[in-house]
């Protein structure tokens, strides 16, 4: 048996909760993998809506998805994660199977714009609230960045204090791996 990496996990697990005709969140579109992936799985009649504040994630999300003959089924949105709410319809709220955040900054990019705690954290308070019974918030959490480590520490205090009634929180990282190994966090809507 081989430990899954944290990224071949998340994928593992949104292959549990996503299914066909479904309605998912990249809500950190980076470079694009995961709004592609989420577009794979939600098949011709299912809907991604994805975030990113940086113009250049936009551009490249769209090319991905292009390529791939998948514009059809995302949206593809250059605002915050925390206007989830407000973006996705209200007839759709209680309905989304999934999202996902790749916390820090895109790879590749600028490394001073950054994923911010305010905003993660309203973006997931958000997101519980529009997740159905069953629904998954993936978090892979990167944090060997300036300012990384204050957003970990927010996110994780407010995670901890999820009534377990609401929300099933699981961590999973390597813990004998250095300089600041990415670590995934599932939230899972009870």
């Amino acid at each position: 048996m081989n430990l899954s990496r944290v990224l071949p996990f998340a994928k593992e697990l949104l292959q549990k909760v996503v299914e066909p005709g479904g309605i998912v969140v990249d809500a950190t579109m980076g470079n694009g993998h995961d709004t592609v992936y989420l577009a794979e799985l939600v098949g011709e009649t299912g809907q991604v809506y994805g975030f990113d504040v940086q113009e250049k994630a936009v551009t490249n999300t769209k090319e991905r998805l292009q390529e791939r003959g998948l514009e059809n089924r995302a949206q593809i949105l250059l605002k915050g994660h925390e206007s989830v709410k407000e973006v996705i319809p209200s007839d759709q709220h209680g309905q989304v199977q999934a999202a996902i955040f790749n916390l820090g900054y895109l790879p590749g990019s600028d490394k001073q714009i950054i994923t911010k705690p305010d905003s993660t954290l309203k973006a997931v308070q958000s997101l519980l609230d529009i997740l159905r019974p069953g629904g998954l918030i993936i978090l892979v959490v990167y944090y060997g960045h300036e300012g990384g480590s204050e957003e970990k520490e927010q996110l994780m205090s407010y995670l901890k204090e999820l009534d377990q009634p609401t929300a099933h929180v699981m961590q999973y990282q390597f813990i004998n791996q250095k300089n600041n190994p990415p670590f995934l966090i599932a939230v899972e809507k009870r």
